[in-house]
């Protein structure tokens, strides 16, 4: 299978730089899989496509601040720290640039705070192990220098802004460990929530902090020489009773987003129940893949080529996919990020 079949033409007038507000008046394109026919919407009414007994299965995942710009203490020169994963207290493994010019040892300042780090160990490409100090005030200090780590293809000539680090979490977020958001929540409000619960629509959290697999290239032609990096998740006993207790009643598994479908596809028995549970995954489900739990989703729209694209390319069809991106762009919905989104049922 070749990833070039999976790319399309995507504007660049089209990739989404503001968030809507309010969060659900973005546009929401409702594709039937059996009928294969598509409704264009507002994200408002996506209660309409549920029914009660349904379970809503929502990523509760926060991102942290993990966009660091600093300078070498040996030279000034600018750096840019990315932090992908704490190994232990104060030890990250990290994204370095300018990653040739930074080898063990180097030592790093961030102007204005008293937060500095060495790079311990270079591990392949621009990834390393950074330790940081003084230890006492670590996450103050990484919380003050940190930025939210916006998408490159979004655009912000002097950084991301106070709205950025509010409107780029969910309204549900809680969990801290995510280095992007679970896009596909973004678009729920509060009251949103509120209404599909009196609907009798059950709602579970579960937690996949989203990581370096959801924006680093797919670097191989053949899709299935692919692999992505592993990312943490967390269904607890509760979450997992509840989604059991709905499947073996006949109604459906919602997934929002494709974090939280590879968490459930991972924990998935044969038996279309999930088990609890809490480990790292590194599932890559491109098409072929036989979905064993998850019977609707609700996604945005992504990257041509991407891991996220073929996952959604598996779940509907490669075909049927790119007739609705075709479509889409066609309508002139936003792509990406803080774009709009497609509910599939």
């Amino acid at each position: 299978m070749k990833l070039e079949d999976f790319h399309y033409h995507l504007p660049k007038d089209l990739i989404a730089q503001q968030p809507l507000t309010p969060r659900d008046s973005c546009r929401l394109m409702v594709l039937h899989r059996k009928r294969g026919e598509i409704e264009h919407r507002r994200f408002s009414e996506l209660g309409q496509f549920l029914r009660q007994g349904d379970v809503v299965v929502l990523n509760n995942t926060k991102v942290i601040p993990a966009r660091l710009r600093g300078r070498k203490i040996e030279t000034g020169g600018k750096v840019e720290i990315f932090l992908l994963q704490e190994k232990k207290v104060g030890s990250w493994e990290c994204l370095l640039r300018p990653a040739k010019r930074l080898k063990g040892g180097s030592q790093i300042f961030f102007p204005g705070t008293e937060l500095k780090a060495e790079v311990i160990n270079r591990i392949e490409g621009s990834k390393a192990i950074v330790e940081f100090n003084p230890l006492e005030k670590i996450t103050q200090l990484l919380t003050k220098v940190g930025q939210i780590p916006l998408p490159p293809y979004i655009k912000r000539p002097t950084g991301p802004t106070f709205r950025d680090r509010k409107r780029y979490q969910t309204v549900y977020a809680g969990e801290e460990g995510a280095v992007a958001a679970p896009t596909a929540g973004l678009h729920f409000t509060s009251s949103l929530l509120r209404s599909m619960k009196r609907d009798r629509i059950n709602i579970v959290e579960i937690t996949l902090h989203t990581g370096w697999a959801s924006f680093k290239p797919l670097s191989q032609a053949a899709v299935e020489k692919n692999v992505v990096p592993r990312e943490y998740f967390k269904i607890d006993d509760e979450a997992a009773a509840i989604i059991n207790r709905v499947k073996e009643k006949g109604h459906r598994i919602v997934a929002i987003g494709t974090t939280t479908t590879r968490a459930l596809e991972t924990q998935a028995a044969r038996s279309g129940l999930v088990k609890s549970g809490e480990r790292w995954t590194t599932l890559f489900i491109y098409p072929g893949y036989k979905f064993k739990i998850v019977e609707a989703l609700l996604t945005n729209f992504h990257m041509p080529g991407s891991s996220l694209i073929l996952l959604v390319a598996a779940f509907i069809g490669k075909e049927k996919l790119l007739a609705a991106y075709r479509e889409a762009i066609k309508q002139r919905y936003r792509f990406l990020s803080f774009g709009d989104a497609m509910l599939i049922i």
